[in-house]
């Protein structure tokens, strides 16, 4: 059952790295253009937000046997779910300029933070 969460957290790492740095390419665009982010944008944010607290709830179950190289692993997860809820709500109480930089920045700063937790988690 174990290697089943690992297996299934680590996949879901890709997966979310790769999401946000779509994202993260979709909000630059839309950014560089000066224009608002969509609706279908804001979204797909939320929903990386809610798939980060799965990814992260993996990560908790199978901490329990399995243990990361090192806990720094454990520190980027927890930064994710706790920067982008965060990053959400204060980036969609200002302009569209800020939201649009905000929301894209975050994007790219989780996609680091997802792609360095699978680094030192393997």
């Amino acid at each position: 059952m174990i290697s089943v969460l690992a297996f299934l957290h680590n996949r879901f790492a890709i997966a979310l790295l790769l999401f946000a740095a779509v994202l993260g390419v979709w909000g630059t665009f839309q950014f560089l253009r000066r224009r608002q982010l969509s609706p279908g944008f804001r979204s797909s944010f939320l929903l990386m937000i809610g798939l980060t607290a799965v990814q992260g709830g993996l990560g908790v179950l199978s901490l329990s046997a399995y243990r990361p190289r090192s806990l720094l692993h454990v520190v980027y997860g927890i930064f994710a779910i706790a920067f982008l809820p965060s990053i959400y709500l204060y980036a969609t109480r200002g302009g569209r300029e800020r939201e649009a930089a905000f929301l894209t920045a975050a994007c790219w700063v989780v996609a680091i933070a997802f792609g360095r937790g699978i680094v030192t988690g393997s």
